[in-house]
């Protein structure tokens, strides 16, 4: 089977420390031809939906690739390892949902195995980091062409950990979705897709009371002025021209935010 050649790498690890270095050097200890992209590091410490949310959104961007991604509050625990086959690429981490939405975003998931194939890991295995001792390898010997089902025993696909699905209901006039993230610019992403804006006009409310301007760019509003729009992810976002739309808001992931047509 031939290589992916590409490893894409998600976490919450951070950067001031070494934990990324340490994972690097273990793909680099198999497989060190195989290129790898950081995605990010810095996913909000075990926040596993915001880890599939930008595992999602980036992945299909990238060459087929191997996905290796760790946000693993579980670390240790009984959640098993796993390794998700796609039409556009594997992906490897913990069964606690972090690797659904980026799979079903790569084509849909075609087979699923559990990573318990001892000789794939190294030494003795830390309770505490998995990335460096079982899922960055497993990733560097899938970069190679190993066989996924060399991982360990299948799994049934209906039974993997799901994330609950956002929240986002559209009706007559308004938009009602969940805070799917919120970048460093502080620009809300909502759960609800861009094509929801059809259904409303220019001049909106956001929560009832905040007023904002349909628009497709930030300079489609004055400095300071909010502006309701498509991302780059397709999904409907709100940012605040020179500003930051989240503490206008006041509102973090997993808030509801209404918008309206005025």
């Amino acid at each position: 089977m031939a290589g992916y050649g590409w490893i894409s790498f998600t976490t919450d690890y951070g950067t001031f420390d070494g934990f990324v270095a340490a994972c690097h050097g273990s793909i680099a200890r198999v497989a060190p031809e195989t290129r790898v992209i950081d995605v990010t590091h810095h996913v909000p410490p075990a926040d596993v939906a915001r880890g599939a949310a930008v595992l999602a959104q980036t992945a299909p961007h990238l060459p087929a690739s191997v996905h290796l991604a760790v946000v693993d509050p579980g670390v240790g625990t009984g959640r098993r390892g796993i390794v998700l086959v796609t039409p556009n690429g594997l992906l490897v981490g913990p069964d606690n949902g972090l690797l659904i939405w980026a799979a079903e975003a790569l084509g849909g998931i075609t087979a699923a195995y559990e990573l318990d194939n001892k000789d794939w890991t190294f030494g003795d295995v830390s309770r505490t980091f998995h990335g460096r001792d079982v899922f960055a390898p497993a990733a560097a010997r899938l970069s190679l062409g190993a066989a996924p089902a060399e991982a360990g025993p299948a799994v049934d696909p209906t039974e993997l950990t799901r994330l609950p699905d956002p929240i986002a209901t559209i009706g007559d006039g308004w938009i009602e979705a969940e805070v799917l993230t919120v970048d460093r610019f502080g620009n809300v992403q909502l759960a609800a897709e861009g094509s929801a804006l059809s259904g409303l006009g220019s001049e909106l409310l956001v929560n009832g009371g905040v007023r904002a301007r349909r628009g497709t760019t930030f300079a489609d509003v004055n400095v300071g002025e909010l502006l309701v729009f498509a991302d780059s992810a397709d999904r409907v976002a709100i940012a605040v021209n020179n500003g930051r739309a989240v503490v206008l808001l006041s509102v973090v992931p997993g808030d509801i935010v209404r918008i309206t047509a005025r």
